[in-house]
């Protein structure tokens, strides 16, 4: 089988997001062998923009494939393991946050998309099981509980309110990572 998936050295975000789609769509269809899904998505986590495209499209995909990865993707993010880790506990914390934000505001539909995007955040962060995770785990919740920290300037870009923070500390923390 052949692929036309090949990431740029320097690939750009949005690149990253349409190299992504196709390849969920590739995946789909059955159209890649092991080899080629595991080596596009090492390539693609190499860099923070391919990965921010990879886990934005991924997490985020209306398609069921999306909802239990496959071993491929799986060992292509522990070749990369620290800019995965970085981007799944933000991505945690963001889809928690979201998920209040929108039940805040009765929209049903956002709250089930945020919420999806945090079970598949959960679920990839248990396949991963690294360490890294665990350190940047505990560094977020301490960050909470004392207002500084490692992720004082992510938080506060943010905005997120204290319900919010208190749900990300929760959450984080019921990961047993």
């Amino acid at each position: 089988m052949s692929s036309t998936l090949t990431v740029p050295d320097q690939v750009k975000f949005d690149e990253a997001i349409e190299l992504t789609q196709t390849f969920l769509m590739q995946l789909k269809k059955n159209e890649l062998i092991s080899s080629q899904i595991q080596d596009f998505v090492a390539a693609l986590v190499q860099t923070a923009n391919g990965a921010r495209g990879f886990f934005v499209t991924y997490l985020t995909g209306a398609d069921p494939i999306c909802d239990e990865p496959r071993s491929e993707i799986i060992a292509a993010l522990q070749a990369n393991p620290d800019i995965a880790a970085d981007l799944l506990v933000k991505n945690i914390a963001m889809s928690t946050a979201q998920k209040l934000y929108h039940q805040r505001r009765n929209d049903s539909d956002m709250m089930a998309a945020s919420a999806t995007v945090a079970t598949r955040t959960t679920n990839i962060i248990h396949q991963l099981n690294l360490p890294q995770i665990q350190e940047m785990c505990r560094d977020l919740v301490a960050t909470i509980q004392t207002g500084t920290g490692t992720y004082s300037e992510f938080l506060s870009r943010w905005g997120y309110d204290e319900e919010q923070k208190n749900a990300i500390a929760q959450v984080v923390s019921e990961l047993g990572v």
